[in-house]
């Protein structure tokens, strides 16, 4: 039974870490307080700050305490919905206004297109949340390359390191784990799609980075289906 879907990591993987790290994530929180006032009124922003105050456990908290939760919570990379959310709608803007554009592997841009005209069905997932994704691969360096994902998962879909996760994911896309390829840097994630049955390979683009037991490419010019 062969490839049909190829579920793909973003950071690390389809794009530099340091293009998260080193431009969405400052812009995100130098823009957040202002972003915060503006918007506190939308109800999704509103139900973003209401679920960051239940989550730090400080319903009580003003909307400056909110931001230095939020900041605080950018400085540690942490992967909570809200502040994912939040970074997407900043993004957003960021996107709209030419601030950045979405940096991506040139190895993958050219390999989506090949797995399309195949017949693959290609899926990103992320701890960023859908929208982010889809502001990244809209506005990267390669052009739109949204109308080549059938598909986006974010946190909502569970844990990337929980076998969950990706079993929620097969049961969304109605295939089986065999049919199914994931592609990540991360290996406590590689190691959770595998517990899933999936088909698993190391993105190791890094020399840095440890050394795994799976298969190993460092280009998506290297993956052969």
């Amino acid at each position: 039974m062969g490839i049909r879907a190829i579920v793909v990591d973003t950071a690390g993987t389809t794009t530099d870490l340091s293009f998260i790290e080193d431009v969405l994530f400052p812009y995100s929180s130098d823009k957040l307080a202002d972003f915060l006032t503006v918007n506190q009124d939308n109800v999704l922003v509103d139900n973003c700050i209401s679920d960051v105050k239940e989550m730090a456990l400080e319903p009580d908290a003003d909307l400056d305490r909110v931001v230095g939760i939020l900041k605080h919570w950018i400085s540690e990379d942490r992967k909570a919905t809200p502040l994912k959310t939040l970074q997407g709608l900043i993004w957003k803007q960021g996107y709209a206004e030419n601030a950045f554009t979405g940096h991506i592997y040139p190895d993958f841009i050219d390999a989506i297109s090949q797995y399309k005209q195949h017949g693959i069905r290609i899926y990103s997932f992320s701890s960023g949340s859908v929208d982010a994704q889809k502001l990244l691969f809209s506005h990267s360096d390669g052009g739109d390359l949204t109308p080549l994902f059938s598909g986006h998962f974010d946190t909502r879909t569970g844990n990337k390191t929980y076998k969950q996760a990706y079993l929620n994911i097969l049961n969304t896309i109605s295939l089986s784990p065999k049919q199914v390829l994931f592609v990540s840097d991360r290996l406590e994630e590689l190691k959770a799609a595998d517990n899933a049955g999936l088909n698993v390979i190391y993105m190791k683009r890094l020399s840095e980075q440890t050394e795994a037991n799976y298969k190993t490419i460092e280009s998506f010019s290297e993956l052969s289906l």
